[in-house]
């Protein structure tokens, strides 16, 4: 089994190592499951009652449901690439319960609207392995729920109050460990506490996606491959092929949005890189523990996350640094090598809120800006965008998905370049400088570059 880990940056071995990593355009999973058959083009113009740009786990589960409450809807599904290339086939592996945006959402539309967003989070997890169960899609998904563990003072004063915030938020099934129970579940170097939730899994999302696109299909959804949208407006979507005509046309294109027309400072494409290490041996797995195959994170600014695995290129300074983070957390594992790297785009909003929306005068709506949380959250933001159709279309009333302080967010849109880069480069630049101040201090307080960099951020 092997382990695989990645940080978010803006654009994880030793110098020897960084050169004999396979560092190619596709991510891990599907250098372990192989490409995809091609799916043909769209031929030509064509029509549908709802049109889906984008073939990910956003797009995909917006078709599942959809053709599953209304089977007598024409649904087109329109890839640039294949379905799974963007961020679907290319994430973490992780399948839990955050979603961006909670606090404001809190803040904005008060602390209960908060606590039953959280509690669909809660439920979304449960509800992917049901759809898996049910269409006999073998991801490889083991619930071990998810462990966060603080190796600083200042981390583990910021991990207790986040799992204070959780509890109040509704998880009640959250625990809180000390060192010493950390370490009986996993044995991360300087780690000082921990908190630990059920609602979370390791997944292949390859596997997954994957088995979803042919769930859809054997429904009677129509995908379109090799097929990208350059222009989405009312009734349209335009590609080079053709015209597709549809009363709603949905936007699920997350890190690819700011390619379409009229959308470049909408989301903010951001890199999330990842490693793979070589399969560890047993007794390499016994010095680390893991047992029970969490999902693991951390409460770092600039933090990372790793999985333990079921069995865009990145640059060769990201390896390295992922590499020197993993022998951080796990000295044990000096002389393991990096067998791949990879990178994968995600969506970040201005306010860091993922949103889902439905434009009742235009038909157009839109889900995504995950800020590195999708593989669950395209699921709620699936279900969610299905009852606004079916909302808007008569088929049925509201219903609690439609009632969530996300659905509806509007999120102004980010600064022009070049100030943008300068201040993301410029934010993820300080969070680094602010974890290096706590790592060389024994003080409980966060740094306040970390409060800089928020500001900047907007978060």
């Amino acid at each position: 089994m092997e382990s695989v880990g990645g940080t978010e940056h803006t654009g994880s071995t030793a110098g020897h190592s960084a050169r004999t990593v396979i560092n190619g355009g596709i991510s891990f999973w599907y250098a372990q499951q192989g490409l995809p058959a091609p799916r043909e083009p769209l031929p030509s113009d064509a029509a549908a009652d709802v049109v889906i740009v984008g073939g990910g786990f956003t797009g995909l589960w917006t078709a599942y449901y959809l053709k599953k409450a209304a089977p007598f809807l024409r649904i087109t599904v329109l890839e640039q690439k294949f379905c799974g290339y963007g961020a679907s086939g290319r994430n973490g592996g992780w399948l839990y319960n955050g979603i961006a945006g909670r606090d404001r959402h809190a803040r904005v539309h008060g602390h209960e609207a908060a606590v039953r967003l959280q509690k669909a989070m809660n439920e979304t997890v449960a509800e992917v392995f049901r759809v898996a169960e049910v269409e006999g899609i073998d991801a490889d998904i083991h619930q071990g729920g998810v462990l966060e563990v603080a190796c600083t003072p200042a981390q583990l004063a910021r991990l207790k109050a986040f799992h204070e915030a959780e509890l109040s938020f509704g998880e009640k099934d959250r625990e809180l460990y000390g060192a010493r129970e950390t370490a009986e579940r996993i044995r991360v170097a300087d780690a000082v506490g921990s908190t630990w939730t059920p609602h979370g899994a390791r997944l292949n999302p390859v596997k997954l996606v994957q088995g979803l696109a042919k769930a859809v299909e054997a429904l009677g959804v129509t995908i379109h491959e090799s097929t990208p949208v350059t222009e989405i407006r009312p009734k349209h979507a335009v590609t080079p092929y053709g015209t597709v005509r549809a009363p709603y046309v949905l936007r699920c294109t997350e890190g690819f949005t700011a390619s379409l027309k009229g959308h470049r400072r909408t989301w903010l494409p951001m890199n999330s890189s990842m490693v793979a290490t070589e399969p560890l041996t047993a007794e390499q797995w016994e010095s680390v523990g893991w047992e029970g195959r969490e999902t693991l994170g951390d409460m770092a600014h600039a933090y990372m996350y790793a999985q333990r695995t079921a069995d865009g290129r990145t640059q060769p300074a990201t390896i390295e640094a992922l590499r020197a983070l993993l022998l951080r957390l796990f000295p044990q594992l000096t002389g393991v090598e990096v067998a791949h790297a990879w990178s994968g785009v995600l969506g970040v909003p201005r306010d860091w809120c993922a949103t889902v929306t439905l434009d009742r005068s235009t038909g157009l709506g839109w889900a995504g800006g995950y800020v590195g949380s999708g593989v669950a959250t395209t699921n709620l933001a699936a279900r969610t965008l299905c009852d606004l159709i079916q909302q808007d279309s008569g088929q049925s009333g509201a219903t609690e998905l439609t009632a969530l302080p996300w659905v509806g967010h509007k999120v102004r849109k980010w600064e022009p370049e070049p100030l943008r880069w300068i201040g993301v480069h410029g934010m993820y630049a300080t969070y680094r400088a602010a974890d290096r101040r706590e790592q060389g201090t024994q003080a409980a307080q966060s740094s306040r570059l970390a409060r800089i960099a928020d500001r900047v951020a907007g978060r």
